[in-house]
């Protein structure tokens, strides 16, 4: 069948959905662009690729994927309308909010980058006073190319090795660490939640930088540096050659609230941070929908 080619970003707020990919039964990232694909009659088979998938309660400013749309349709409507006609027929937990036409070839999962951010002050023994130094020299160790076997869910038809171009702390406007920024072409599952896992307990000194060490250089040798929260975690940004560049710097954390030392005033502060990571998002969205 012919078929014309469009990429769209989208983002969603993590909470609303039972992970990207598709699953019977419940509400996904997935499930729901395809159902509004086929309300609309634009629905083929194999017609939907996206670029990244993320685990339930993650949040996405941003992700890619590639749509096949019937032969013909692109040449009536024009990118603008493509975004506001899926808005109209996804959830309000989901928005599209850029559409371009690639070439029929373009595969959405090739991207030259990924970044993502993660708010480690939102895991539970946290400190409020992180030693940014100490900090900053845990996000530079995973710099570079390195085998993450110890940062990830082993699996035979994956290489553990990727490359890391760039991982910075994300702080606030007084100089507060928020979490981090890290960025490369693609990354493992759960590798990220790994990353902060292993960044708080240096931090709360349950572990060392030297135990950070050992676990890159010595991928053969099994440690567990535990598992972050899902809800820390944002799909910031994806870097396309067939979608042009835009910024991936984090965002204005002017707004964030630090994290209290009583226990009982921290479970109400995780309940304020959320709101704040999805107030952070639907400006982001605002600001996006207001340049296409």
């Amino acid at each position: 069948m012919a078929s014309d080619l469009v990429m769209v970003a989208f983002g969603y707020h993590g909470e609303a959905f039972h992970g990207s990919q598709i699953q019977p039964d419940m509400k996904t990232v997935q499930g729901a662009l395809i159902q509004a694909l086929r309300r609309l009659s634009w629905w083929s088979e194999d017609c939907l690729e996206m670029a990244s998938r993320t685990d339930a309660g993650v949040d996405v400013r941003m992700n890619l994927a590639t749509i096949r749309l019937p032969a013909g349709l692109t040449s009536t409507l024009d990118p603008s309308i493509i975004s506001q006609t899926l808005n109209d027929h996804t959830p309000e937990d989901m928005v599209v909010w850029r559409t371009a036409f690639v070439p029929q070839a373009t595969c959405c999962r090739f991207a030259e980058s990924r970044t993502y951010l993660y708010r480690t002050e939102m895991i539970p023994d946290c400190p409020s006073d992180v030693d940014i130094e100490k900090f900053a020299k845990a996000c530079a160790m995973v710099e570079g190319e390195h085998d993450f076997s110890n940062f990830c869910r082993p699996d035979a038809k994956r290489s553990p090795i990727r490359t890391i171009s760039s991982c910075q702390p994300w702080l606030s406007s007084d100089g507060r660490v928020i979490g981090f920024s890290v960025t490369g072409e693609s990354f493992l599952w759960n590798q990220i939640r790994r990353f902060a896992s292993a960044f708080n307990r240096i931090v709360t000194g349950d572990s060392t930088l030297d135990d950070l060490r050992g676990a890159l250089d010595q991928p053969e040798k099994r440690v567990d540096l535990g598992r972050a929260p899902a809800d820390g975690l944002v799909l910031w940004s994806i870097q396309h050659s067939a979608f042009g560049t835009h910024s991936s710097a984090p965002p204005d954390a002017s707004g964030s609230t630090s994290p209290p030392d009583d226990r009982r005033a921290r479970i109400r502060w995780l309940s304020l941070t959320r709101l704040e990571n999805s107030a952070m998002l639907e400006r982001e969205w605002v600001n996006l929908l207001n340049r296409t």
